[in-house]
């Protein structure tokens, strides 16, 4: 944390620690805007002015709200416990956000109707968003170097499971916010034509399912040179024979499906051994109803006790060896974040992820969507301003 001979910054940062919001569920409402059905905006269709507005909207909306998280978590880093706070990988996110927090204050009071402030802001949250790219795999080593270091006690290890829930979750809600403004607002916009911001009205759940997987056999068959196949259900209780799709954010559905992929193909192919001539597929269904999406993914890779699915969600704890951290290639498992990161990305948008296993037979795995969460229920930033 900053000494005193930083007095702005001190200044600052206690000025927005009085807006902390502490509650750790996943969209708040300063996420969200007011009631506005989401198929009424249509962003692409609108005129440069009104592309000028909407801009500048969202700008005086981040400038006093990402400071707001930002301050919040850096508030609950420091009571952290002070061994862990000593890590050299926390150290160093640490100092990620405090950087951050200081280059979004240089735009608390400058002149919004000046497009070069507007363009210079977008291009510093990008260089913020690529700052922390790797926050997550960087803090997992913190926790590792404490664990090396000295034994944990339960409580020890109940705080740091608590503080890394809200954590991660305020880490979503930031890139979330700042990702739709970039895309929306930013030099770059290559973006899919029909996306509004990172948010695809009609979000294909097969299409992305189907990537999901596709990349993560691509990972199974580079360790093991074998993985399991695909077989894909859909049931649609709405519309009989129609293609499953939701408004949703396909990056996170993409993440919560890739997740559980590595972990069903891994169970299979140590379970029947990789020389095995063949593998029993991996088997999903996709339901939808009135008010959830459901995404069933079941394996048969020998399961695990019920006694150890509590574990599962637990930052601390995973089956695979810790993966190096100089190592460029991405692991099919190791640190453990996988399963705990994937709910968070479930809850985010009030849904949930829940894990149930057969010991000796397999393990399933369901995705919880909301169906209506952009629609009828959350407000979600871009939608009031636009």
């Amino acid at each position: 944390m900053k000494t005193a001979s930083c007095p702005c910054y001190l200044v600052a940062f206690f000025k927005y620690c009085i807006h902390l919001r502490l509650d750790p569920s996943g969209l708040g409402k300063c996420d969200l805007g007011n009631r506005k059905s989401f198929k009424s905006t249509k962003y692409g269709h609108e005129n440069l002015e009104r592309r000028k507005a909407c801009e500048r909207t969202s700008f005086i909306f981040l400038r006093k709200e990402l400071p707001v998280r930002l301050a919040n978590i850096m508030k609950e880093i420091q009571l952290l416990p002070e061994n862990l706070l000593r890590m050299p990988s926390v150290s160093l996110v640490q100092s990620w956000y405090e950087k951050s927090f200081e280059e979004i204050l240089v735009y608390e009071t400058v002149d919004t109707s000046d497009p070069k402030i507007l363009e210079s802001f977008c291009e510093r949250l990008l260089k913020i968003h690529n700052r922390h790219n790797d926050v997550v795999p960087t803090m997992a080593q913190g926790v590792i170097e404490l664990k090396q270091m000295c034994q944990l006690d339960q409580q020890t290890e109940h705080s740091i499971q608590y503080f890394l829930d809200r954590f991660y979750m305020s880490r979503i809600s930031i890139r979330m916010l700042i990702n739709q403004h970039t895309s929306l607002f930013g030099s770059n916009l290559n973006g899919h034509p029909r996306h509004i911001g990172c948010i695809d009205p009609n979000c294909s759940v097969t299409a992305v399912l189907k990537d999901a997987y596709e990349n993560a056999r691509f990972l199974c068959d580079q360790y093991y040179m074998a993985s399991p196949g695909l077989e894909i259900t859909e049931h649609n209780g709405c519309d009989s024979g129609t293609n499953i799709s939701v408004v949703y954010v396909p990056s996170h559905l993409y993440h919560m499906l890739f997740e559980l992929f590595k972990n069903a193909m891994r169970a299979v192919v140590e379970h029947y051994g990789s020389d095995a001539d063949s593998f029993p597929p991996l088997q999903v269904i996709v339901a939808l109803g009135r008010e959830d999406l459901t995404i069933k993914m079941s394996d048969r890779g020998g399961g695990i006790p019920r006694s150890l699915i509590d574990t599962l969600f637990q930052y601390m704890y995973s089956t695979a060896p810790t993966p190096s951290p100089s190592t460029e290639s991405t692991p099919l498992a190791g640190y453990g974040y996988g399963l705990p990161l994937s709910r968070l990305y479930a809850r985010y948008f009030q849904g949930d992820l829940i894990i149930t296993s057969a010991e000796g037979y397999g393990t399933d795995a369901i995705i919880y969507l909301k169906v209506y969460i952009f629609e009828d229920m959350i407000y979600t930033y871009i939608i009031n301003i636009l």
